[in-house]
């Protein structure tokens, strides 16, 4: 599960970066383009990572949650509760997740979601906020779990999952193979990142 928006906005990031380089090299020369190259790279390289590579991945084996700096591997056994106050957050026997591809929405947003969602839950949801009940998780919910919004979208998937093997009795008895998580770091991402700081400054150093 991905943001809806992370690729069309990384595109268009992508054809912006292009045509200024494309247009900036047309009207002042390609020597001013090629020091302008390595940033609109740059920024299209961190619009990449923080809209479209992000996402939460449910399998048979865990909850995979890909953020910009690293990716976290939580298997089943390993979780415990799951939080939508301020974004999707996987409580764990590990510590605190929090998925960056899975905000929560703001007040506003999820009152206009629950007000034109036909999901019978959502519209609990909205009457308990209407009502001023405290704190809108008090009997059903926060904003945050409205199935429309992507916080609630990646709980709920998560949650159907758990409850299956909840329910089949592959949890009775959970047990950790590790200590600790699968954490990979973005490395080869953050690399391309200075090395694109470095070219811009080098080229820049010898333009001018």
């Amino acid at each position: 599960m991905k943001p809806w928006y992370g690729r069309p906005l990384t595109v268009a990031i992508a054809v912006i970066a292009a045509a200024i380089v494309v247009v900036t090299g047309t009207l002042e020369g390609w020597d001013v383009a090629a020091g302008l190259a390595p940033w609109t790279a740059l920024f299209t390289l961190a619009c990449w990572a923080c809209f479209w590579r992000p996402e939460v991945r449910v399998t048979d084996a865990g909850v995979t949650l890909t953020n910009v700096t690293r990716t976290i591997e939580i298997p089943w056994p390993a979780l415990q509760a799951i939080d939508t106050r301020w974004a999707l957050c996987l409580v764990t026997a590990y510590g605190r997740f929090m998925s960056w591809s899975a905000p929560a929405p703001g007040a506003r947003a999820a009152v206009v979601r629950s007000m034109t969602s036909s999901d019978p839950a959502n519209a609990r949801l909205f009457g308990q906020q209407r009502a001023g009940a405290a704190g809108a998780g008090a009997a059903g919910g926060r904003p945050g779990d409205i199935v429309e919004t992507p916080s609630g979208s990646a709980a709920a998937a998560i949650h159907r999952r758990w409850s299956e093997l909840r329910a089949a009795g592959h949890l009775d008895d959970p047990r950790l193979e590790r200590e600790r998580p699968v954490i990979r770091w973005h490395v080869a991402t953050g690399l391309a990142a200075i090395a694109l700081v470095v070219a811009g400054v080098v080229v820049g150093v010898v333009a001018g």
